[in-house]
């Protein structure tokens, strides 16, 4: 008898390990429940809170997307064309200033051209005018000079006899302020505005 209860010893012994681990299991079991179900529950008041903030949020994107997405495109083919206009008239503008340019370089030539014959031709008329007012005023004022001269002269005679003797031996009487010039060109400047 003694043999027989030792095996049922060991069966009640494992039967109660075993019983020991399925309640462990079931607990487990059960905590892993409870823990799912706390989960669930902040899932779903999460979710709760995504539909009372999110989706409207979602929503008025949606709407605004649709209706900016026709008038972005509208605005992309604008700016194309924009900047192909632009392009366009930048080099018309830029074609129309070169003309521009040259003219006016071509114009700023000839003025310089007409500028410049301009003056000399009027450096040649004055040159031309004092060589022909100024030699006849010199040659005028050589003739006064000598006349005077002249006249100074016949004072002095008038004044003191002279004797035959004294005229033979005596030289000709000539002003200091007499000159003979062939050419205007023989005087300096300040002797032409002088006389």
């Amino acid at each position: 008898m003694h043999s027989t209860q030792l095996p049922q010893i060991v069966q009640i012994i494992f039967t109660f390990i075993t019983a020991i681990g399925v309640l462990l299991q079931a607990l487990v079991l059960l905590g892993m429940y409870f823990a799912v179900r706390e989960s669930s529950k902040k899932f779903h008041a999460l979710s709760e809170e995504i539909k009372v903030h999110l989706v409207p949020t979602l929503i008025t994107a949606r709407r605004l997307l649709d209706d900016v997405a026709p008038k972005l495109k509208i605005t992309t083919t604008n700016l194309v064309e924009v900047s192909h206009t632009l392009r366009h008239e930048s080099n018309h503008v830029k074609a129309t200033m070169d003309g521009v340019l040259t003219k006016t370089t071509a114009q700023a030539e000839r003025v310089n051209e007409m500028l410049t014959a301009v003056l000399d031709s009027v450096e040649h008329a004055t040159s031309v005018l004092q060589h022909s007012v100024a030699t006849p005023v010199r040659r005028f004022s050589g003739i006064v000079a000598g006349i005077r001269a002249g006249l100074s002269t016949l004072k002095r005679k008038e004044k003191s006899p002279v004797t035959p003797v004294e005229e033979a031996v005596s030289e000709p009487i000539v002003p200091e302020h007499v000159v003979v010039l062939d050419d205007i060109d023989d005087l300096p400047v300040s002797q032409h505005s002088g006389r």
